[in-house]
């Protein structure tokens, strides 16, 4: 055996562990990439929530005093005449209001975009790339 027919095998074998070698660090980034992609959706997703949710404690402490004071100024206007009648109206139109937000609530919760839509759209992708083999 020549000294050429020994070497292929060897170097065949070394091709082959190099391939392996750059398929699992190209995976291995891939997989970083898109950990990297998942943890900045959270972060995101988490200061997006916190100030939504002061604006709406902010918004809802202004609303309720000024609906409050509102509904004193209204009560006083008609206390000589029909108090009971602007208090029943008012009652009547909070409860209706209360009612209302709590649905556009609902609908809101019930609505709302994908988690980590941006990451899964990624992830379909590569799996797209890999099982075609570009």
């Amino acid at each position: 055996m020549t000294q050429a027919q020994e070497a292929e095998p060897k170097d065949a074998g070394e091709g082959l562990f190099a391939s392996l070698k750059t398929l699992s660090a190209t995976l291995a980034g891939i997989i970083q990439t898109r950990l990297e992609l998942l943890s900045t959706d959270i972060a995101e997703e988490r200061a997006r929530l916190g100030e939504i949710l002061l604006l709406a404690l902010v918004a809802m402490f202004c609303a309720g005093v000024g609906v409050l004071l509102l509904a004193l100024l209204i009560v006083v206007l008609f206390w000589d005449t029909h108090r009971v009648a602007a208090l029943g109206g008012l009652t009547a139109l909070f409860l209706v209001a209360g009612a209302w937000v709590g649905w556009r609530a609902l609908h809101k919760l019930r609505s709302k975009p994908r988690l980590f839509e941006a990451s899964i759209t990624e992830l379909a992708r590569d799996r797209e790339h890999l099982s075609s083999g570009s």
